[in-house]
């Protein structure tokens, strides 16, 4: 059997490699990129980056000097106080320097903006708004509070604005993005019911026009000022993952911001690239000097630049519309396009014009057009690049004819271009007595508005003959597996999985390839061109089959569709760790991993690749070759290496890296039985020997990940988690990793994002 390979689009980058044999099974790696050409220099196809070298100073307000701790503990660095920005030097490289707000603001505006890059750290708590001054001079701008600290708001935020971690691409390249606008005067109104607003969102717009400030005896400020956005934005960063879109629409364009003084605008737009903001909605009609400025300024930020025509006289096949997309893609990262229509036939000029810019201008900025009013509404089931969606919860749609990601899933299903399909969660009969899966996956597609069904079917325990059987439907639309299956097993097959692509075989992602486990199974339909995160369209079923009656729906999969094994189990490792660090934290620092077998720790070697740790110990297995290569592995086969591995730092040298001096993070996937061993080990890496490297230091907590999720075959012997907090670890469980994996199965079955805080609530575990 063959099998195509296809990278992921948020890969370390890994060499061109050539094919090899594995039992019946031989790989190709096709490297054709699907996402469109980045255009913006900082990231490179959504993956994980060194980012800005320029040394990090923190200006902090009074009797705030632990937060410099915290900043530095989030980069993976040592931190040091000093009495202005003048002093820093080249020597402070490696460090996160402190600076109090007041000493910094004599010498911000003379600083050399080569060597630091700043930070104005303000806590709302001393008063709002921050310095002016400070505010307006500053690289960036974080806001926090001390009564509720989010660590979680400033990891997104750090590995954001220094460029570390970027997922433009990668939702560049889904099949639909979609982005929800909050309509609130006031975003507390929004936050008790965010986690299901956002489901099927890829973003969350503030719209800071419909903000309405609060001035007393029932007044508002006309326009909100930048204390009252600032503070608004620090709210919903803090309850949701998502990327932000900042919005200031024009009162010509259905918003409530003047148009007379075009350099408000420009004040409220930087200031939100300084506060970290993700996307920045700049409007069509500003000079093109603020246009150009915001986008030569913009950092890490993205532009989405923003027309749209209420006269309903806008006409797509028309000169001026060409115009306008030629205008907008010069300072933009997205070009976005909306009018108001007046009969269903320009719905298709629409998709004439879309189609005709994608072919003349395969190198401009992504396009996201729809049309307004009821008549529009079907442009916004065709537009496939962040198209405006509302939800029932809120309080007014932000333009006409929105529809919520139900509605529009609900209407592609009318039309034939979202059909009914089965997806599966094929487990083993170990996984007996897990937690059924069935109810949240409903729960899940309910809120989508889609209309698969879905049901848990058990393996045989030998043989794929039941998994071939279950793929080969009419309506298959995917599928997880749990626990994930050996590729070398998979590879046994001479049948069903041998059959597809013309005989090669199923289509491998990069990842299911390098890990040598498949967990999820994807559709891709023959008429896709997209990636293998496309979510399946296998034609629509004529007898209305059930998910149970297999037996009458193996007609097989439509010709030529091809099934694509991939891997997600990786990327909620990946989360998990970067949850409440950066990825800096993790380069070049050494870790330990514990494993039965190979198979069970190559998803966290992968994970840990992509991290670029400096060394991974190993523990109970032997390194899968494909590691073995890309990774600095040493196996722990005696005391003395143990001893070293305590002592030394990933490089074999002395390093100030906060941790550096013992491995940094230590991810167990030993079943619950062996939690005793777990726990030794834990307490022996706890605390470094007196003299190591980077011993003593504030910022030096660890990392420890426990997969064993307690399906094992023997009882838990204590506590690998407790312990490790007990012995200054961050501990993290399997229930979070479960959690992201979710998240990347959903996107990888059906194409759409469903947030990590709606998982754990609707699979009923406390988010907090």
């Amino acid at each position: 059997m063959m099998a195509a390979v296809q990278p992921l689009e948020s890969l370390p980058a890994p060499g061109r490699r050539q094919s090899f044999g594995r039992n019946h099974i031989a790989m190709d790696i096709d490297i054709e990129t699907r996402a469109p050409r980045a255009s913006h220099e900082m990231t490179i196809r959504g993956g994980l980056q060194q980012g800005d070298a320029r040394i990090v100073v923190i200006m902090y307000g009074p009797g705030q000097e632990q937060i410099v701790a915290v900043f530095a503990e989030v980069l993976g660095k040592p931190y040091r106080l000093k009495g202005g920005i003048r002093d820093v030097t080249r020597d402070d490289q490696d460090w996160v320097i402190g600076v109090s707000a007041e000493s910094a603001k004599a010498e911000i505006a003379s600083r050399n903006r080569g060597l630091v890059v700043t930070i104005n750290a303000h806590c709302t708590t001393l008063g709002m708004p921050p310095d002016v001054y400070l505010s307006a001079q500053t690289d960036y701008e974080w806001l926090y509070t001390e009564a509720s600290f989010f660590r979680r708001d400033l990891t997104r935020f750090v590995s954001h604005t220094l460029g570390q971690l970027s997922h433009h691409e990668t939702l560049m390249a889904k099949p639909r993005t979609y982005f929800i606008s909050t309509t609130f005067p006031d975003v507390h109104a929004a936050l008790p019911n965010i986690d299901i607003l956002t489901v099927g969102s890829d973003a969350v717009e503030i719209r800071v026009d419909l903000l309405k400030e609060p001035l007393g005896n029932g007044r508002f400020s006309e326009i909100p000022s930048l204390s009252y956005v600032g503070e608004q934005l620090m709210l919903l960063r803090q309850r949701t993952e998502l990327p932000i879109i900042f919005t200031t629409r024009c009162t010509k364009e259905n918003g409530r911001f003047p148009m007379d003084n075009p350099d408000l605008f420009y004040e409220y737009l930087y200031r939100a690239i300084q506060w970290g903001v993700e996307y920045i909605d700049v409007e069509l009609w500003l000079p093109e000097t603020i246009r150009r400025r915001l986008y030569e300024q913009r950092g890490s930020s993205r532009i989405m630049s923003a027309f749209h025509d209420f006269s309903g006289t806008f006409k797509w096949p028309s000169q001026r519309a060409e115009s306008i997309f030629l205008q907008s893609r010069r300072y933009a990262d997205i070009v976005k396009m909306i009018a108001i229509i007046n009969d269903h036939n320009e719905n298709f000029e629409l998709e004439y014009f879309r189609s005709k810019i994608k072919a003349e201008y395969p190198d401009s900025p992504p396009l996201s057009a729809v049309n307004m009013g009821e008549t529009g509404q079907f442009s916004r089931t065709l537009n496939k690049v962040f198209t405006p969606i509302t939800h029932p919860l809120l309080p007014i749609i932000a333009a006409p004819g929105q529809m919520s990601a139900a509605e529009i899933n609900q209407a592609l299903a009318l039309v034939g271009q979202l059909p009914k399909k089965n997806i599966y969660g094929i487990t083993s009969p170990s996984m007996r007595s897990a937690i059924p899966q069935a109810p949240f996956y409903e729960k899940c597609f309910n809120e989508l508005g889609l209309p698969h069904h879905f049901a848990v079917v058990e393996r045989q325990p030998k043989g794929l003959a039941s998994i071939e059987t279950w793929c080969n439907q009419r309506n298959f639309g995917g599928a997880y597996l749990n626990p994930a299956m050996s590729l070398t097993n998979l590879a046994t097959s001479k049948g069903f999985f041998a059959s597809l692509n013309n005989g090669n075989g199923p289509v491998l992602s990069e990842a299911a390839r390098l890990i040598g486990m498949v967990d999820t199974i994807v559709v891709r339909p023959a008429t896709s061109s997209s990636s293998a995160s496309t979510p399946s369209s296998p034609p629509r079923q004529q007898n209305g089959d059930s998910v149970g009656a297999v037996g009458s729906t193996q007609s097989g999969l439509p010709p030529n569709t091809s099934l694509v094994f991939d891997n997600a189990s990786w990327k909620g490792i990946l989360s998990t760790l970067t949850r409440d660090l950066a990825p800096s934290a993790y380069f070049g620092c050494a870790a330990v991993v514990l494993a039965s077998s190979a198979d069970d720790a190559a998803s966290a070697l992968f994970a840990l690749k992509a991290l670029k740790v400096g060394k991974v110990y190993t523990v109970g297995f032997k390194t899968p070759p494909a590691f073995a290569k890309d990774l600095l592995i040493e196996p722990f086969n005696s005391l003395e290496s143990i001893q070293r591995a305590r002592t030394v730092n990933a490089n074999g040298t002395e390093s100030i890296r906060a941790g550096a001096g013992s491995p940094f993070v230590v991810v167990s996937a030993l079943g619950p039985e062996k939690s005793n061993l777990v726990g030794m080990l834990v307490r022996l890496f706890g605390s470094p020997p007196r003299g190591a490297a980077g011993a003593g230091r504030e910022n030096s907590r660890r990392v420890f990940l426990d997969l064993a999720d307690g399906s094992g075959h023997g009882p838990r012997k204590g506590d690998p988690g407790l312990i490790a907090e007990q012995c200054g670890f961050a501990a993290y469980g399997a229930a979070d990793v479960t959690a992201f994996t979710t998240v990347e199965t959903l996107r990888l079955l059906v194409g759409q994002n469903v947030p990590y805080s709606f998982v754990r609530l609707a699979s009923g575990r406390q988010f907090f």
